[in-house]
């Protein structure tokens, strides 16, 4: 579990590299401040007591993303090289089947530093943020929070046929989640029955939806925007600044997003390394 004291190093590195850079990181804030596996996850690097290299690994299922960040004045001394192997060292195991190193695109720093690497160029993922605009309730279609058993097996369900999980990585993952206490699960229903889930995150100021998904033989029925827009008109009743991540492999998503009013400010790009 990393302290107080390691978060604000790891913020304040992180908006010195970003106002350096002209580009946002992805250190994902919400799982750093609810570590609670007993492994090493996170890696630092001090000179005179003061952080200047970090690196963090992020496991989803049999998929772990590394991404990392040095300060400006203290790179070209092989910093993250060091970090990247201790993260890969302690990602390197059986059940592991991908390992995905993740930069801004914008960073040309980065793609420099991944040619000398054994990866190749996976995905791009885009973040998008919400733009203020008129939404309509739709009755036909209710959210709830995840409660009973019965849920979280739908939940199950969802992320193998959503996100192609196996079922045990699927339920590894959901545990960890619900162990953190940081994020809510939301049901979505239509005509009575489960039909979809998300998930929300108030963190620091800010909502994000994460892990999106709708049963597949109900997808184009205009389910996912009624469910998207309920959520959204939620998450702005608190005043809070709304974002989500969507693959730019994935067109329809996209098109649901920006039609609720989501547009594109930032993107990463994922690279598959070869073990």
């Amino acid at each position: 579990m990393l302290t107080e004291k390691e978060l604000f190093e790891i913020k304040t590195l992180q908006e010195i590299c970003e106002k350096d850079g002209g580009f946002d990181l992805k250190l994902n804030f919400d799982m750093l401040k609810n570590r609670t596996k007993n492994q090493k996850e996170d890696f630092f690097h001090y000179e005179d007591d003061q952080l200047v290299g970090f690196l963090g690994t992020y496991s989803f299922g049999n998929k772990v993303e590394i991404c990392g960040m040095v300060h400006p004045d203290y790179r070209r001394k092989g910093i993250f090289t060091k970090l990247l192997e201790l993260g890969l060292e302690a990602s390197s195991n059986n059940e592991i089947e991908t390992i995905l190193l993740n930069a801004p695109t914008e960073s040309q720093t980065a793609k420099e530093f991944l040619k000398n690497l054994p990866c190749t160029y996976s995905i791009a993922e885009y973040q998008m943020k919400w733009h203020s605009m008129e939404l309509h309730e739709d009755s036909s279609v209710s959210i709830r929070l995840s409660e009973s058993a019965e849920d979280w097996e739908a939940l199950i369900e969802l992320e193998v046929l959503g996100f192609g999980l196996t079922e045990n990585e699927a339920r590894e993952m959901n545990k960890n989640i619900k162990d953190s206490g940081g994020d809510q699960n939301i049901i979505i229903e239509a005509e009575g029955k489960t039909v979809g889930k998300m998930r929300v995150s108030d963190s620091n100021g800010e909502a994000w939806i994460y892990g999106f998904t709708i049963f597949p033989e109900l997808r184009g029925k205009g389910i996912g925007r009624k469910a998207l827009s309920k959520v959204v008109m939620m998450e702005n009743e608190k005043g809070l600044p709304i974002f989500l991540e969507v693959e730019a492999r994935n067109a329809h998503a996209l098109g649901l997003y920006e039609s609720c009013g989501f547009r594109t400010y930032h993107s990463q790009d994922y690279y598959l390394y070869q073990k």
